[in-house]
């Protein structure tokens, strides 16, 4: 059994997506980062990853494996202010759709996965949060991540956000 793959976080969406997702798990973990799924934010949104580094810095992944599912999105600039970088990650076909200004690729940076591995195309610029927000969201994102942990070790606890 896969368990990336049968992952509840990505149980509504394409296949695809639970693809692009394990590859970009696979490259976080490269670099020291490590993430949860399906995040919901203090403004009801919901990052699809948030992963945290070493020093405490947050990432957020939105994944897109539909063209028309990437230009109809116009709520991803909401989740700019939750995270010290901000990234999009797609399979190979749609990385060239985010070379347009509108998705502001002086800032956000861009990530092209497959099931097996991902690569970074663009950095992220680093747009350090204010130091108040960084404490409530690393709080509120280790607490999400234990929950989901003791939710494994009794599912009557339920996952929980």
């Amino acid at each position: 059994m896969d368990l990336a793959l049968n992952s509840p976080c990505f149980a509504d969406a394409p296949p695809i997506a639970g693809e692009v997702a394990r590859g970009v798990t696979r490259l976080l973990c490269r670099r020291d980062l490590f993430a949860i799924c399906e995040v919901p934010l203090a403004n009801g949104r919901r990052a699809d990853m948030m992963a945290i580094d070493a020093k405490g810095a947050l990432t957020i992944v939105e994944i897109k494996v539909a063209r028309a599912d990437l230009v109809n999105d116009c709520k991803w600039t909401d989740y700019l202010d939750y995270c010290d970088h901000f990234y999009w990650a797609v399979p190979p076909f749609l990385a060239a759709v985010l070379d347009h200004e509108r998705y502001l690729p002086g800032a956000a940076g861009l990530i092209v996965a497959d099931r097996y591995d991902a690569a970074i195309v663009r950095d992220a610029l680093h747009r350090p949060l204010a130091p108040a927000r960084r404490k409530a969201e690393l709080l509120r994102f280790a607490r999400r991540a234990a929950r989901r942990l003791s939710a494994q070790i009794d599912p009557t606890l339920g996952e929980g956000n």
